[in-house]
């Protein structure tokens, strides 16, 4: 007897947040997003999600309420995606799974992102507090940075992997215009 792909029909909580971000590719967006990335090219560029994957999982996190389009602004203006508040309730989840794939998947090197509080540059401790200062960090105010196990940036970068190469608080748009030069299909980092 064949399984069904899908969880519908189940009451149970884990099964259906499964339903929203269970599919392969989809937690890469709301981290993507978590990162500062607005743009469909951005989305496809850094993970390197195949785009008709990319416009079927933004429409399913859209229609989920993981994530709202907007107009955009400035060069370009068009839609851009930023997480609702439902999406930014993902990012302890986010920060979970990041923090259990670099315990038993590491990088070589260490950690490709650390994730320390704005404020004093504090590491977060796994329930989010700030281990320096020990307020818990919202989300805003917390800084992606490289880590150790990032590798140097490369000339060929596409624009989205060469701007998560430098610290930004995270939710802060990666390009305040439409990102410099085309962007393609890049790496997984």
């Amino acid at each position: 007897m064949t399984l069904p792909r899908d969880h519908r029909g189940q009451t149970r909580a884990l099964a259906r947040s499964m339903e929203v971000v269970g599919e392969r590719w989809t937690p890469l967006i709301p981290r993507d997003a978590l990162y500062g990335g607005r743009r469909f090219g951005e989305f496809a560029a850094h993970p390197g999600v195949p785009r008709a994957v990319l416009t079927d999982r933004l429409a399913a996190l859209t229609g989920a309420g993981v994530l709202a389009r907007r107009p955009g602004t400035g060069t370009g203006r068009r839609e851009v995606h930023g997480l609702t508040p439902r999406g930014v309730a993902l990012c302890p989840a986010v920060r979970a799974l990041t923090a259990w794939g670099e315990g038993f998947h590491a990088a070589e090197g260490g950690p490709r992102r650390v994730f320390p509080h704005a404020r004093d540059e504090a590491p977060l401790a796994p329930d989010g507090r700030c281990t320096g200062c020990g307020a818990a960090v919202p989300v805003q105010d917390v800084l992606v940075a490289p880590g150790p196990g990032l590798a140097a940036p490369a000339p060929d970068d596409d624009p989205v992997t060469a701007a998560l190469a430098r610290p930004h608080r995270l939710l802060t748009p990666l390009f305040t215009t439409a990102p410099p030069g085309r962007l393609t299909k890049g790496s997984s980092r």
